[in-house]
């Protein structure tokens, strides 16, 4: 991907930190590796994503892709972590999966979210996408940003929505029916 086509070259190779009220978003770090692994292996959280906890040589190979997503196209994902603990709740940001999917969102950031089952229910990830979208909108070449769901997973597509996703487009991810929400940055200045 050239950086004019997908992403604003950022001068630096990590994320920034955001901070919302609750929250702090960071870059990941080697010490994040088994809250995240842990998060992935957990059932309750991978449900509608794979249905397959994943292994920690999947955790790893995420891990390093997070860092690469940062290092070549300038955005990525972030840790989310409670300021008041530094407890780690989740990770959200965005990619370039290059996912074989109908129809293909190629040169559009894919947004992606997934919190620890105990973080679940609290406000938590409308919170932590909403300080993602509004770095987007600042710093994302792309106008548009997709999401991709399983169309049973009401809990995150509520979350899209509230957060300004929308013109449903029933696809597939390989052989899966998905839901693709998309949301622009234009739309959301004129509301």
């Amino acid at each position: 991907m050239k950086s004019d086509e997908g992403s604003k070259m950022l001068s630096q190779n990590s994320p920034p930190v955001l901070e919302t009220e609750r929250l702090l978003l960071r870059g990941h770090s080697l010490s994040d590796f088994r809250s995240s692994a842990d998060m992935w292996a957990d059932d309750n959280v991978v449900a509608f994503i794979s249905g397959i906890p994943s292994s920690e040589e999947q955790s790893w190979t995420r891990l390093l892709r997070y860092a690469g997503h940062w290092h070549l196209l300038g955005f990525g994902y972030w840790v989310v972590t409670r300021k008041k603990d530094n407890a780690f709740l989740g990770e959200v940001g965005f990619a370039n999966y290059k996912r074989d999917t109908y129809p293909t969102f190629e040169m559009i950031p894919e947004a992606g979210w997934v919190f620890a089952t105990a973080a679940h229910g609290q406000g938590y990830a409308t919170e932590a996408v909403g300080a993602v979208l509004s770095w987007a909108d600042q710093n994302l070449a792309s106008p548009t940003t997709v999401a991709m769901f399983d169309p049973a997973h009401a809990a995150s597509i509520n979350v899209a929505r509230k957060l300004g996703y929308g013109r449903d487009i029933l696809g597939r991810y390989g052989d899966e029916e998905v839901l693709f929400l998309e949301r622009s940055r234009q739309e959301q200045a004129t509301e």
